[in-house]
Parts: C-alpha cells; sequence; structure tokens
C-alpha cells in the first residue's frame, strides 16, 4: 500500500536508507515485496513529501515510530493542486476506508502543518472548517485522539528561498499512521551528557547509526573506537546488548573519575550496561583465534585525522625495528600505559573490514563514517570494498566546502575463509594505489583547514602558494 511519508528537512542523503532499513528489520523485503518511492507531481527528490509503498500498515506504523527523520507516515485520503481538487478526491476516496475512523465512538484532532510558509491561527482554523465535507461523527480531543488527522500545504516557491523548487501548490490530507519520536533528542542532547569528549557523535547522527545497524532487543552491537560510548548508548536505547573498546585506557578505564566515565552515560540514561569495555587495538585484535561471527553489528566513527587521528600499538622505534618488544614490570602494571605510533586511514579501514568480515554473523551490518574531501561540489566514490560485503547505502554529511563525510551501511553476504582474507588484501593494495595520498599520510586536517587558494595535485598531493596564510574553513551549515 502507498502511504505519504512526509520527513523532517535535515540530512538529506540520510532519509531514504533510514527507512529502507527499518523497513527491512520490521519485515517488508520478501520475495513479492519490494520497496518503491515516488515523488509527488512538481515535487523536486529534496522534497520533505515522497510516496513509499509498504506491505502493512502494521510495517509503516513501526518505521515511523522508530525512525528519527520521518515525522510522519500517513494514509492519503485526498491531494490536489487547490483545496477544490482536494475536496473532489476526498470525496472519491472509498468509503470503506473511510467511515472506520469517522464514528459517532472515537475521538478525532486535525493539525493543519505548511511547508515553505507559515500561516497564522486564524487561517488554520478557516482551513480545518473548510473539511466539513467530510462527515466527522465523533468528539474532537487535542490531547489523546483515538485518530489523528494532517492537512499539509506546500508552497508555490520558486528556488531562491534555500528550499527544493516545486512549480506550484499541493495539499494534502490524510490520517497518521505512525511519527517519529523527536523527544528523544533533547532527552540524549550532548550538552546533558555526563561524560563528554572531543569526537563524541551527535544524538542524532548516533541514533540514525543505530537504525542503519538495526539494534534492537538480542543483538550484540561493538564499537572498536568506543570513546565516549555515544554511539553504544543509541544502540543500547533501543534495546541492543552493547561492547567497545579503544586504545587509550584512560577513556575506558579511568574518565574523569567515578562518577564521569563511560559508565555513568549508561547509568544516566538508565541504559543496560555494555557487557564489556575493553583496552583493544583495532591493529592487533586481541580475539583468540578462530573465533568468528560473534557480533550482530559494528558501529563506529574511526580515527581520520580531522579532530583526533588514529594510534596503533608500538611506538615509532618499535615500529622501525630500531627497539625491540619490551615486557611492562608487574610493578608498573596498573598505571602503565603503552607506547603508541599513528594509524593511517587506509590501515584503519582494512583492519576495520577484515574485522567485520571475521567477526559479524552473515547478515550482520557494518555502519561507519569515511571522510572524502570535495571538488567542485563533487566527492569521491572510490569507497573500500571487501568480499564479504555488500555495500547497501552511502549517506553524504557535508561538514565544510572541502570535507564530507559518508556514512557506509554495509551488509555480510559470504561466511569469512582464508581465501576471503587473500582477495580482502589484494583489493586493499589496489584501494591504497588508486586512493588519495592523503589517506596513507594522515594529513586530511591539513586538506580541511588550509588556506584559500589550497590546491590538490594529480595524487592527491597539497600545494600551497608562497603568499597564503592560514585561514579556518568552518562548517558548513
Amino acid at each position: 500500500m502507498w502511504y505519504l511519508c512526509v520527513f523532517y528537512h535535515r540530512l538529506l542523503d540520510y532519509r531514504k536508507p533510514e527507512v529502507e532499513s527499518l523497513a527491512d528489520l520490521f519485515g517488508a523485503f520478501n520475495d513479492n515485496h519490494k520497496l518503491e518511492w515516488k515523488l509527488p507531481q512538481h515535487h523536486h527528490p529534496d522534497s520533505p513529501f515522497h510516496f513509499v509503498n509498504l506491505p502493512s500498515e502494521e510495517i509503516a506504523r513501526n518505521v515511523a515510530n522508530r525512525s528519527i527523520l520521518v515525522k510522519g507516515l500517513y494514509e492519503l485520503w485526498g491531494e490536489g493542486n487547490s483545496y477544490e481538487e482536494l475536496e473532489e478526491a476526498i470525496k472519491n476516496y472509498p468509503d470503506e476506508q473511510k467511515l472506520p475512523y469517522l464514528t459517532s465512538e472515537s475521538s478525532f484532532k486535525i493539525t493543519v502543518d505548511t511547508f515553505g510558509k507559515v500561516i497564522s491561527f486564524q487561517e488554520q482554523n478557516d482551513r480545518i472548517r473548510d473539511l466539513s465535507y467530510i462527515p466527522f461523527k465523533g468528539r474532537v480531543n487535542l490531547r489523546n485522539p483515538d485518530h489523528k488527522f494532517w492537512l499539509m500545504e506546500t508552497d508555490d516557491y520558486g528556488s531562491n528561498n534555500g528550499l527544493p523548487p516545486v512549480a506550484q501548490k499541493r495539499v494534502f490530507f490524510g490520517r497518521e499512521v505512525g511519527a517519529a519520536d523527536r523527544k528523544l533528542l533533547p532527552t540524549y542532547q550532548l550538552k546533558s551528557r555526563s561524560y563528554l569528549g572531543p569526537t563524541a557523535m551527535d544524538a542524532e547522527v548516533a541514533f540514525l547509526m543505530a537504525n542503519q545497524a538495526q539494534a534492537m532487543p538480542g543483538k550484540l552491537v561493538y564499537d572498536p573506537f568506543v570513546g565516549t560510548g555515544s554511539i553504544l548508548v543509541a544502540a543500547a536505547h533501543f534495546g541492543a546488548m552493547t561492547m567497545g573498546a579503544d586504545i587509550d585506557i584512560r577513556v575506558v578505564r579511568d574518565g574523569r573519575g567515578p562518577d564521569c566515565n563511560v559508565w555513568s552515560n549508561f547509568k544516566q540514561y538508565g541504559l543496560q550496561m555494555p557487557l564489556s569495555l575493553l583496552r583493544a587495538d583495532n591493529n592487533l585484535p586481541p580475539w583468540r583465534s578462530g573465533l568468528k561471527e560473534m557480533f550482530d553489528a559494528i558501529i563506529c566513527d574511526p580515527p581520520y585525522g580531522v579532530r583526533a587521528g588514529g594510534r596503533k600499538s608500538g611506538g615509532r622505534k618499535l615500529l622501525k625495528g630500531v627497539k625491540g618488544p619490551y615486557t611492562v614490570p608487574d610493578d608498573k602494571r596498573t598505571d602503565h600505559i603503552p607506547s603508541t605510533a599513528a594509524y593511517s586511514l587506509a590501515e584503519c579501514v582494512h583492519d576495520l573490514l577484515d574485522l567485520a568480515a571475521r567477526m559479524l554473523v552473515i547478515g550482520g551490518r557494518l555502519v561507519y563514517f569515511y571522510p572524502v574531501l570535495r571538488d567542485n561540489d563533487s566527492i569521491d566514490t572510490n569507497f573500500p570494498e571487501h568480499p564479504c560485503f555488500e555495500l547497501v547505502a552511502a549517506c553524504e554529511q557535508m561538514l565544510s566546502l572541502r570535507y564530507s563525510r559518508v556514512l557506509l551501511t554495509m551488509v555480510k553476504t559470504r561466511p569469512y575463509t582464508d581465501d576471503i582474507a587473500e582477495a580482502a588484501k589484494i583489493r586493499h593494495l589496489e584501494f591504497k594505489e588508486n586512493h588519495l595520498k592523503w589517506m596513507e599520510d594522515g594529513n586530511l586536517h591539513s586538506a580541511v583547514f588550509s588556506p584559500a587558494d589550497l590546491q590538490l595535485g594529480d595524487t592527491g598531493d597539497i600545494k600551497v602558494g608562497k603568499e597564503s596564510k592560514p585561514k579556518y574553513r568552518g562548517k558548513y551549515v
């Protein structure tokens, strides 16, 4: 059945992939059904109004109630370019679909909403009175109605006001099937978080990542770069069991004291505590040999050198072979901080894909951010690949004029074997050779916070003019 899907007008690339992930979670995909989308008349793809085909109202309600970016899913009773066309469409809508929601035993509420303009309270009341041709027999209940109806109107605005262009006005009327719970965001906002770090993930994006990973009760979610635990907090809110690791033992063990650490973030929201928080290196994972298919999802934000650079075990002298491995004396083990060295993004992503291929169950999801440099409003789409995975979604978030990050969602489709591991190494080498040099050198920070006349060479090297002065290139909103 086709439903009108109205999105919040933000994070435009994330909207459809979130709905598709949740539809898959609630059983919408099978041999006889595929998620289909279409636009209303005269609407731009960036419009918040879309039509989506879902197999049942129960699935539609579950998707809308779980979503972060869906404002509402509606059973559409009528639409038109004018209120006269809307009236004709509603009158032609089958009575067997309308009458069960218009009985005298039920209560109702009508909400007027607009996109692209603002109308007064008096105008809203006038529009509701004009719907008198709909035979409502029940009583009005504004607080807790049995059925909610929405009258939505788009303005006939042009393309110069920052909104997606629409050729002419469109009016919709429908019954609400489900709506997103945006109250989660002020509850979990970072400014009220007990334990916070410089790389803590924004609450809205963390919940989107958890939805892409299909976190739910009974699933085990792992974050190999856990930091202050923002992503695991979102996964735990949806009932998933969580587990995390970080190379900095001071983050996972100490925090800022006994009442200000990763654990206190879970206590703050009354969530199930992580099964474990490990001091572990993504380059040298601690799992015993032969251990496979343990996690249902891996969700993370790898360090790629803008706010924080990646680190791996071993000091520079140790990695160069100048100094041999050492053993920490027993009397220093409680407060010893192991030596670390720079960890390039190319190596980090390869290790992450290898970890996910080994440790995810078949059908498990890997959800992580991947940085890209922009060039004349286009981005590099040479994303990492692995024989075990299928890429199902890539959602771009533009952070500056030169830099974006893309949320990649990959599904494990094949079991991990030694042959696949060797094939993955070959793909990794090809990826390093064909990709930008900043991935290997770790100079993404220089590419983002660069002089205004910075240019990229053919190999991805950064070229700076002699007369240039450093200039901060702030976030693009």
